[in-house]
């Protein structure tokens, strides 16, 4: 290292008249005090004719060397010397060519400078070793020991001589912070010696201040390990958010589509199981409301459908159904109800509507009751409704696919994008707020999993409800939806 900067500091300045930027390259050697080394008659020489034929070189060539390729050219030549013998240079060096043999120079003075160097450092370790190595002054312990033993090891490489000697203060910023017993300290360097400048290596200090670092160190590992379970709530939630743009970004166009629709049916089941009791007859249902925020979900899309849908038409249809023995669920309607647009027509669209029927009868998450098939029955009705008018609104759009799924796709994306950065910073207020909650003697990590969750999805059915309404109303009114997605970029 200390040859190539050499060689570097007696070449570049010849090569390129370009002031190197001392950030990314540093100092140059003088600057580094290595003018100490002694180099030897041929070292001098031949970095002199490696400088002459540098500035030659220069002279010699019309475009002006960059800093960077003047410094490129000293590499190369410093790695051929690496894999060229001296004779050999010293042979190619001495030939008579048409070309300056710049290359072979500056390999040459590199491999003359190493063996200067080599030899300085083999002396000035000598020196160093007849004065008893490196010897190492702390000023302070640090709260870790392990900083401490690096710092001794510094002092013995390899079995080379070395010791060290750590200064404590009673004033140091440790003893401070974690509360060393200070009075007893003065007590007992007093009953060892009087004088300030005797040093104390009593047993008993050693083991004091090895005690305070070890519990120094258990105080910052639990900081550290409670900063990691922290973090491990956001990570799983990370993860579920990431695999969901991969699948948003790398999946087809059916895939997408299909997002979309469990996007539907799960913002209706949503306003659905909010208004209704499985456990309650229908007749104590809130219906009205049911059907209030059905149309407003949907915009213009249902507000026509159902403006004339009152709640005792909903009411009796409900009755109705209870009375049946059974239901033909492929191509189910509620009596006296809107038929849904005959959409659904292809054997993928019916599958997915027949998987989604499957899951509203496998789920474990609602709430069951006596009611509880009248209650699929009613999500199935609605989210069939919306996804066929959807459907029927993308056909008489007659756009293409590839313009429907780019569409569906930068609705997905930045609701989630949007709402996900929300939720991380709120996250992070969390964090924080959980820490006074231990004043009644609660877990904060256990309080900060709880309230993360219902966070995250809260989160997610936002961002459902809000992909869905803006898909609605995108193919409900264009201009309309141009201000959607802008607010959503700002």
């Amino acid at each position: 290292m200390l040859a190539k900067e050499i060689v570097e500091d007696n070449v570049l300045p010849f090569l390129s008249h370009d002031t190197p930027d001392v950030e990314t390259e540093g100092e140059s050697t003088s600057h580094k005090g290595l003018s100490k080394i002694k180099l030897g008659p041929s070292s001098l020489a031949l970095l002199a004719k490696a400088a002459i034929m540098a500035k030659y070189v220069h002279k010699s060539e019309s475009n002006e060397w960059s800093f960077q390729k003047a410094k490129s050219a000293v590499m190369e030549s410093i790695e051929m010397s690496n894999t060229i013998g001296l004779e050999k240079l010293q042979e190619r060096v001495a030939e008579v060519t048409e070309m300056y043999p710049l290359c072979d120079a500056i390999a040459l003075a590199y491999a003359t400078v190493l063996k200067d160097c080599e030899i300085h450092c083999f002396d000035e370790g000598a020196e160093v070793k007849t004065l008893g190595g490196l010897h190492v002054i702390g000023t302070s312990l640090h709260e870790s020991r392990r900083i401490d033993n690096q710092l001794r090891g510094r002092a013995g490489r390899q079995g080379d001589p070395g010791s060290t000697r750590f200064m404590v203060s009673l004033q140091d910023e440790m003893f401070r912070k974690f509360n060393l017993d200070t009075e007893w300290a003065v007590r007992l360097i007093s009953r060892i010696t009087d004088g300030e400048d005797i040093a104390i290596e009593s047993n008993a200090v050693v083991k004091q201040l090895l005690g305070l670092q070890i519990n120094a160190e258990k105080y910052y590992f639990g900081i550290r390990k409670n900063l990691v379970e922290f973090d491990e709530v956001l990570e799983v939630q990370r993860k579920h958010i990431y695999s969901l743009r991969q699948v948003i970004l790398s999946g087809d166009s059916e895939s997408c589509s299909e997002q979309i629709f469990q996007y539907m049916q799960a913002v209706v089941d949503e306003i659905i199981l909010g208004n209704v009791d499985p456990q309650k007859p229908p007749k104590t249902w809130d219906l009205a409301k049911l059907l209030d925020e059905l149309a407003s979900l949907g915009g213009n899309l249902l507000t026509e459908t159902f403006k004339e849908t009152q709640e005792e038409d909903l009411q009796s249809s409900l009755e109705q159904i209870l009375r049946y023995g059974s239901v033909e669920v492929d191509n189910f309607v509620l009596p006296n109800m809107p038929v849904p647009p005959n959409s659904f027509r292809g054997i993928r669209k019916r599958t997915s509507s027949a998987m989604r029927w499957f899951a509203m009868c496998v789920d474990d998450t609602s709430k069951k009751g006596r009611y509880t098939n009248i209650v699929n029955l009613l999500r199935k009705y609605f989210g069939d409704f919306l996804i066929a008018t959807y459907l029927e609104v993308l056909q008489e759009s007659r756009h293409h696919d590839a313009y429907i799924r780019g569409i569906e796709r930068e609705a997905l994306l930045k609701t989630l994008d949007m709402l996900w950065k929300d939720h991380l910073v709120n996250m992070n207020k969390l964090s924080s707020a959980v820490n006074v909650r231990s004043f009644g003697h609660r877990n904060p990590l256990e309080e900060y999993k709880i309230d993360g969750c219902r966070f995250f999805i809260s989160m997610l059915s936002a961002t459902r409800r809000l992909t869905v309404e803006a898909l609605l109303r995108y193919w409900s009114s264009p201009m309309e939806s141009e201000e959607i997605f802008n607010t959503a970029d700002q």
